[in-house]
C-alpha cells in the first residue's frame, strides 16, 4: 500500500468517518428489508411508493452516508485540508442526514405527506453544513491534483441534486408547478451521474493504485475525464430542459463514452496490479465496472431502441446495476481497504506494546468479507431476474440481499469493536 504524499497525521478523529461506515449498511439492509415486505408490487413500476422509498435508502441512506465520511477523511489527509472541529461537523451532518433520510422513506412508502415535509429541514441542513465545510476546506488547499478537482465537481453536483430535490418536494406539497417528470430525471441524473459517478472517478484515481497495487491512471484521463464528464452532463441537462428529442446525442457522444472509458481504463489497471494474489476490493471494483459497462452499454441501445426503453423492466435495470451493482460494489470494495486502514492507523497512533496491532487482514479477515461478496454478487444477479419476473423472484432476491447488508454490517462494526478492545 503506498502512502507516499498522505498527510496522516492530520486524518480526524476515528469516530467522524466510522459512525457513517457503520450506519450506512444499516440504511441499505432497510431497503432490502422493505423490498422483501413489499413483494412484486414494489417492482410494478419505477414510481411504485416502496421503490422510491428504497432508492432514497440507498441513495441517501448509503451511499451519500458513505461517500461524505471518505470525503471528511480524504480532504485533510489527500488534500491537506483539514476540517476544522471534525468531531462537531460530523455530528452536525450524520444526526440530520440519518433522521431526513428515515423520514422521506416513511413518508414516500406510506404516502406520509408529514413525514416527506419533516424531512426537508433535515436533508437541506445536513447537506448545506457539509457542502459548506468541504468547500471551505478546498478553497483553503494549496495542493492540486485530479482528485480534488474531482472532489470540487462532485459537491457543485450534490448542491444542484440537493436543489432539485427540494423543488421536486415543493412541487409534492402542492407550492409550484413545474414539469415534475423533467425535474425527476434531472435529479436522478445529476444525483447518480454527477454526485455519485464524478466523485467515485476522482476517488479511483488515488484508492486504486494505493489500494489494488495498479499502476496510475493515464495523465489524459485524470486530466480531463471528470471535467469532461460535467460539462457533457450540464449540456444533457440543458438539452432535456429545451429540447428533449436532442437530449439522447449528448448521452451519445459525451456521457455514455466518458463512462465506457473509466470503467475499462479501471479493468485494464486491474490486470496490472503488482500482486496477483486474489483480493476482495478489486473483486468488488471488477463486479462495478462490469455494472457500469451494462448500464452503459443498455443506456445506449435503449436510445435507438423504442421497445426496450418502454419496457417496464428498462428503469429498473439502470437503477439496479447503477445503485446496487457500480456504486454499492464499488463502496463496499473501498470499506473493506478503508475500515480496517483506519482501525491499525488509529491503533498505531496510540503505540500500545510491540506485537498487539493486527495487521488489515486480521482487523477484517478476507473469509468474512468474501461471504458479503458473494451474497452481494447473488442478490444483484436475483434483483435483475427479478426485475423481469417479479413474482416470486423479488422475495429470494430481497433475502440474499438483506443477508448481504448484514454481513457487510457485521464486518464494519466486528472492526470497530476490535478497536475498542484493542485500544483499551
Amino acid at each position: 500500500m503506498a502512502l507516499a504524499g498522505l498527510s496522516l497525521e492530520q486524518a480526524p478523529p476515528l469516530s467522524v468517518p466510522l459512525r457513517f461506515f457503520l450506519t450506512a449498511p444499516l440504511f441499505a439492509f432497510l431497503a432490502a428489508l422493505l423490498l422483501l415486505f413489499s413483494g412484486p408490487t414494489a417492482l410494478a413500476s419505477r414510481w411504485s411508493p416502496a421503490l422510491l422509498a428504497a432508492t432514497h435508502l440507498l441513495t441517501l441512506g448509503f451511499i451519500t452516508m458513505s461517500m461524505m465520511a471518505t470525503l471528511l477523511q480524504m480532504l485533510p489527509v489527500l488534500a491537506g485540508a483539514a476540517v476544522k472541529q471534525p468531531r462537531l461537523v460530523a455530528w452536525l451532518v450524520h444526526v440530520p442526514l440519518s433522521a431526513g433520510t428515515l423520514l422521506l422513506a416513511s413518508g414516500l412508502a406510506a404516502g406520509w405527506k408529514i413525514g416527506m415535509l419533516a424531512s426537508l429541514p433535515l436533508l437541506a441542513w445536513a447537506m448545506l453544513t457539509f457542502i459548506l465545510v468541504a468547500a471551505y476546506s478546498l478553497a483553503r488547499t494549496e495542493a492540486r491534483n485530479a482528485t480534488i478537482n474531482a472532489m470540487r465537481l462532485a459537491l457543485g453536483a450534490l448542491a444542484i441534486t440537493a436543489l432539485l430535490g427540494l423543488t421536486l418536494a415543493a412541487i409534492l406539497a402542492g407550492h409550484a408547478a413545474l414539469p415534475a417528470l423533467k425535474l425527476t430525471d434531472l435529479h436522478a441524473a445529476w444525483g447518480l451521474l454527477g454526485w455519485v459517478g464524478v466523485l467515485i472517478i476522482g476517488v479511483a484515481y488515488q484508492v486504486v493504485p494505493m489500494f489494488q497495487m495498479t499502476p496510475a491512471y493515464a495523465t489524459r484521463i485524470t486530466a480531463w475525464l471528470a471535467p469532461w464528464f460535467f460539462i457533457m452532463l450540464l449540456i444533457w441537462s440543458i438539452t432535456v430542459w429545451w429540447a428533449e428529442d436532442n437530449a439522447k446525442w449528448v448521452a451519445l457522444t459525451g456521457l455514455a463514452p466518458g463512462l465506457i472509458g473509466f470503467a475499462l481504463a479501471t479493468l485494464s489497471l486491474q490486470r496490472k496490479r503488482r500482486r496477483r494474489a486474489p483480493d476482495i476490493t478489486s473483486q468488488f471494483w471488477r463486479m462495478g465496472m462490469a455494472s457500469l459497462l451494462a448500464a452503459s452499454g443498455i443506456w445506449l441501445v435503449a436510445q435507438f431502441s423504442p421497445a426496450l426503453s418502454a419496457a417496464a423492466f428498462y428503469p429498473l435495470w439502470l437503477g439496479m446495476l447503477w445503485i446496487v451493482g457500480f456504486a454499492m460494489s464499488v463502496i463496499n470494495g473501498m470499506l473493506y481497504k478503508i475500515v480496517p486502514f483506519l482501525v491499525w492507523l488509529h491503533l498505531q497512533s496510540r503505540r500500545p506494546a510491540r506485537g498487539a496491532i493486527p495487521n488489515t487482514k486480521e482487523i477484517i479477515p478476507d473469509k468474512m468479507a468474501r461471504r458479503q461478496l458473494r451474497a452481494h454478487g447473488a442478490a444483484l444477479a436475483l434483483l435483475l431476474c427479478a426485475a423481469v419476473l417479479p413474482n416470486p423472484l423479488v422475495y429470494m432476491a430481497a433475502a440474499v440481499w438483506c443477508v448481504s447488508c448484514a454481513l457487510l454490517a457485521w464486518n464494519v462494526f466486528s472492526a470497530y469493536r476490535l478497536y475498542h478492545r484493542l485500544a483499551a
